[in-house]
Protein backbone atom coordinates (compact mmCIF):
# COMPACT_ATOMS: atom_id res chain seq x y z
CA UNK A 1 0.00 0.00 0.00
CA UNK A 2 2.68 2.45 0.79
CA UNK A 3 4.64 1.60 -2.36
CA UNK A 4 1.59 2.03 -4.46
CA UNK A 5 0.65 5.33 -3.19
CA UNK A 6 4.24 6.71 -3.08
CA UNK A 7 4.02 6.13 -6.71
CA UNK A 8 1.08 8.34 -6.90
CA UNK A 9 2.53 11.15 -5.30
CA UNK A 10 5.86 10.84 -7.17
CA UNK A 11 3.73 11.79 -9.95
CA UNK A 12 3.98 15.29 -9.07
CA UNK A 13 7.52 14.65 -7.04
CA UNK A 14 9.56 12.35 -8.69
CA UNK A 15 12.07 12.66 -5.80
CA UNK A 16 8.99 11.62 -2.76
CA UNK A 17 9.29 9.22 -0.83
CA UNK A 18 7.76 8.28 2.63
CA UNK A 19 9.72 8.49 6.00
CA UNK A 20 10.38 5.00 6.75
CA UNK A 21 8.75 5.56 10.14
CA UNK A 22 5.52 6.89 9.04
CA UNK A 23 2.80 4.21 10.69
CA UNK A 24 0.11 3.46 7.60
CA UNK A 25 -2.88 4.62 9.64
CA UNK A 26 -1.12 8.61 9.17
CA UNK A 27 -0.20 8.26 5.62
CA UNK A 28 -4.00 6.91 4.75
CA UNK A 29 -5.35 9.88 6.74
CA UNK A 30 -2.78 12.27 4.83
CA UNK A 31 -4.46 10.94 1.34
CA UNK A 32 -7.99 11.09 2.22
CA UNK A 33 -7.04 15.00 3.82
CA UNK A 34 -5.72 15.62 -0.31
CA UNK A 35 -8.48 13.79 -1.82
CA UNK A 36 -10.43 16.68 -0.47
CA UNK A 37 -8.14 19.03 -2.11
CA UNK A 38 -8.38 17.54 -5.23
CA UNK A 39 -12.25 17.58 -5.44
CA UNK A 40 -11.92 21.13 -4.31
CA UNK A 41 -10.03 21.38 -7.06
CA UNK A 42 -12.98 20.59 -9.95
CA UNK A 43 -14.63 23.89 -8.93
CA UNK A 44 -12.85 25.14 -11.92
CA UNK A 45 -15.27 23.14 -14.46
CA UNK A 46 -17.88 25.61 -13.59
CA UNK A 47 -15.58 27.35 -15.70
CA UNK A 48 -15.08 25.39 -18.39
CA UNK A 49 -11.61 25.46 -16.74
CA UNK A 50 -9.20 22.09 -16.70
CA UNK A 51 -8.32 21.73 -13.06
CA UNK A 52 -4.94 19.70 -14.31
CA UNK A 53 -4.94 17.91 -11.04
CA UNK A 54 -5.03 21.16 -9.28
CA UNK A 55 -5.26 20.96 -5.56
CA UNK A 56 -7.15 23.17 -3.48
CA UNK A 57 -7.50 24.32 0.21
CA UNK A 58 -10.72 25.29 2.07
CA UNK A 59 -11.42 28.64 1.08
CA UNK A 60 -9.30 29.54 -1.94
CA UNK A 61 -10.67 32.15 -4.04
CA UNK A 62 -9.93 33.81 -7.64
CA UNK A 63 -10.69 37.69 -9.63
CA UNK A 64 -10.74 37.37 -12.90
CA UNK A 65 -10.30 33.52 -13.55
CA UNK A 66 -10.39 34.02 -17.51
CA UNK A 67 -6.43 35.86 -16.99
CA UNK A 68 -5.00 32.94 -14.92
CA UNK A 69 -2.94 29.80 -16.32
CA UNK A 70 -1.74 27.08 -14.76
CA UNK A 71 0.12 23.64 -15.12
CA UNK A 72 -0.43 20.42 -13.49
CA UNK A 73 -0.62 19.66 -9.94
CA UNK A 74 -0.91 23.17 -8.74
CA UNK A 75 -1.39 23.57 -5.05
CA UNK A 76 -3.15 26.31 -3.35
CA UNK A 77 -3.44 26.19 0.78
CA UNK A 78 -5.87 27.39 2.82
CA UNK A 79 -7.26 31.10 2.00
CA UNK A 80 -4.92 31.49 -0.75
CA UNK A 81 -6.24 34.82 -3.03
CA UNK A 82 -5.76 35.46 -6.15
CA UNK A 83 -6.42 37.99 -7.98
CA UNK A 84 -5.46 38.43 -11.76
CA UNK A 85 -6.93 41.91 -12.54
CA UNK A 86 -4.07 43.17 -14.79
CA UNK A 87 -2.85 43.37 -18.45
CA UNK A 88 -1.25 39.90 -18.90
CA UNK A 89 -2.61 38.01 -15.74
CA UNK A 90 -0.89 35.58 -13.70
CA UNK A 91 0.62 31.99 -14.92
CA UNK A 92 1.49 29.27 -12.85
CA UNK A 93 3.67 25.95 -14.67
CA UNK A 94 3.82 22.55 -13.15
CA UNK A 95 3.91 21.28 -9.42
CA UNK A 96 3.65 24.40 -8.36
CA UNK A 97 2.73 24.99 -4.36
CA UNK A 98 1.47 28.09 -2.75
CA UNK A 99 0.71 27.94 1.24
CA UNK A 100 -1.77 29.29 3.58
CA UNK A 101 -3.12 32.70 3.61
CA UNK A 102 -1.19 33.91 0.89
CA UNK A 103 -2.44 36.85 -1.51
CA UNK A 104 -1.00 36.76 -5.03
CA UNK A 105 -2.61 40.12 -6.06
CA UNK A 106 -1.33 41.77 -9.80
CA UNK A 107 -2.86 45.15 -9.59
CA UNK A 108 -4.70 46.82 -6.69
CA UNK A 109 -6.59 49.36 -8.49
CA UNK A 110 -8.67 49.94 -11.49
CA UNK A 111 -7.61 53.01 -12.93
CA UNK A 112 -3.93 51.92 -13.60
CA UNK A 113 -3.99 48.00 -13.66
CA UNK A 114 -0.37 46.34 -13.10
CA UNK A 115 1.31 43.50 -15.78
CA UNK A 116 1.74 40.13 -14.48
CA UNK A 117 2.87 37.71 -12.09
CA UNK A 118 4.38 34.86 -13.91
CA UNK A 119 5.87 31.81 -11.28
CA UNK A 120 8.09 28.94 -13.05
CA UNK A 121 7.80 24.37 -12.73
CA UNK A 122 8.24 23.27 -8.81
CA UNK A 123 8.37 26.21 -6.90
CA UNK A 124 7.39 25.99 -3.35
CA UNK A 125 6.50 29.37 -1.51
CA UNK A 126 5.72 29.20 2.26
CA UNK A 127 2.91 30.63 3.96
CA UNK A 128 1.81 34.33 4.54
CA UNK A 129 3.18 35.33 1.27
CA UNK A 130 2.17 38.47 -0.45
CA UNK A 131 3.13 38.41 -3.92
CA UNK A 132 2.41 41.81 -6.03
CA UNK A 133 2.49 42.34 -9.56
CA UNK A 134 1.72 45.63 -11.17
CA UNK A 135 5.43 45.73 -12.49
CA UNK A 136 5.83 41.93 -13.15
CA UNK A 137 7.21 39.36 -10.77
CA UNK A 138 8.71 36.66 -12.52
CA UNK A 139 9.80 33.79 -10.07
CA UNK A 140 12.46 31.17 -12.14
CA UNK A 141 11.76 27.30 -11.59
CA UNK A 142 13.07 25.34 -8.58
CA UNK A 143 13.18 27.70 -6.44
CA UNK A 144 12.27 27.17 -2.48
CA UNK A 145 10.59 29.79 -0.62
CA UNK A 146 10.08 30.39 3.50
CA UNK A 147 6.80 31.90 5.06
CA UNK A 148 6.43 35.47 4.55
CA UNK A 149 7.95 36.56 1.19
CA UNK A 150 6.55 39.51 -0.08
CA UNK A 151 7.50 41.14 -3.40
CA UNK A 152 6.60 44.66 -4.46
CA UNK A 153 7.39 45.92 -7.66
CA UNK A 154 5.92 49.24 -7.34
CA UNK A 155 7.50 52.24 -5.78
CA UNK A 156 5.28 55.84 -4.89
CA UNK A 157 6.24 59.37 -6.29
CA UNK A 158 7.23 61.24 -3.60
CA UNK A 159 9.38 64.49 -4.60
CA UNK A 160 6.65 67.06 -4.81
CA UNK A 161 6.29 68.16 -1.08
CA UNK A 162 3.29 70.17 -1.93
CA UNK A 163 0.70 67.42 -3.27
CA UNK A 164 0.19 64.12 -0.97
CA UNK A 165 2.05 60.94 -1.79
CA UNK A 166 -0.70 59.28 -2.41
CA UNK A 167 -1.50 61.35 -5.29
CA UNK A 168 1.65 61.75 -7.08
CA UNK A 169 1.27 58.51 -9.03
CA UNK A 170 3.50 55.17 -9.26
CA UNK A 171 6.47 53.95 -11.03
CA UNK A 172 7.60 50.60 -11.73
CA UNK A 173 10.52 48.36 -13.03
CA UNK A 174 9.78 45.27 -11.93
CA UNK A 175 11.24 42.50 -10.13
CA UNK A 176 12.89 38.87 -11.66
CA UNK A 177 14.06 35.83 -9.78
CA UNK A 178 16.28 33.13 -11.08
CA UNK A 179 16.23 29.75 -11.07
CA UNK A 180 16.96 27.17 -8.32
CA UNK A 181 16.95 30.26 -5.65
CA UNK A 182 16.44 29.49 -1.83
CA UNK A 183 14.69 32.56 -0.21
CA UNK A 184 14.53 31.95 3.47
CA UNK A 185 11.76 33.22 5.61
CA UNK A 186 10.29 36.99 6.04
CA UNK A 187 11.83 37.81 2.92
CA UNK A 188 11.21 41.58 1.50
CA UNK A 189 11.98 42.03 -2.46
CA UNK A 190 11.67 45.68 -3.55
CA UNK A 191 10.95 46.72 -6.90
CA UNK A 192 14.04 47.08 -9.84
CA UNK A 193 15.41 43.99 -8.29
CA UNK A 194 17.27 40.85 -10.55
CA UNK A 195 18.37 37.67 -8.67
CA UNK A 196 20.00 35.51 -10.52
CA UNK A 197 20.32 31.78 -10.83
CA UNK A 198 21.16 29.70 -7.36
CA UNK A 199 21.03 32.53 -5.11
CA UNK A 200 20.06 32.07 -1.53
CA UNK A 201 18.82 34.82 0.61
CA UNK A 202 18.90 34.51 4.11
CA UNK A 203 15.60 35.53 6.20
CA UNK A 204 14.68 38.40 7.44
CA UNK A 205 16.57 40.00 4.61
CA UNK A 206 15.87 43.27 2.71
CA UNK A 207 16.61 42.65 -0.82
CA UNK A 208 17.18 46.34 -2.39
CA UNK A 209 19.37 45.85 -5.13
CA UNK A 210 20.29 43.16 -8.14
CA UNK A 211 22.24 40.15 -7.32
CA UNK A 212 24.20 38.00 -9.79
CA UNK A 213 23.92 34.07 -10.12
CA UNK A 214 25.04 31.98 -7.04
CA UNK A 215 25.32 35.26 -4.74
CA UNK A 216 24.61 34.50 -0.85
CA UNK A 217 23.09 37.72 0.49
CA UNK A 218 21.60 38.67 4.06
CA UNK A 219 20.84 42.05 5.63
CA UNK A 220 18.63 44.98 6.03
CA UNK A 221 19.61 45.73 3.13
CA UNK A 222 20.69 42.99 2.08
CA UNK A 223 24.60 42.77 0.79
CA UNK A 224 26.66 39.92 -0.45
CA UNK A 225 27.60 37.37 2.16
CA UNK A 226 29.80 35.50 -0.11
CA UNK A 227 29.71 33.35 -3.41
CA UNK A 228 28.32 29.56 -4.18
CA UNK A 229 31.39 27.73 -5.48
CA UNK A 230 32.32 23.99 -6.15
CA UNK A 231 34.18 22.84 -3.43
CA UNK A 232 37.74 21.75 -5.01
Amino acid sequence: MKKTLEKIIQLRNSSFKFDETLPLATILEFVWMQSFCLLRGLKVVVFFRKPKAMMLGRGVSFFYLSKIKWGKFLRLGDFVFVSALSKNGIQFGNNVSIGAFSRIIVSTTLNDLGDKIIIGDSVGIGEYASLGGAGGLEIGSECIVGPYLSCHPENHNYLDLNIAIRHQGVNRKGIKIGKNCWIGSKVSILDGVQLGNGCIIAAGAVVTKSFPDNAIIGGVPAKLIKMRAHES
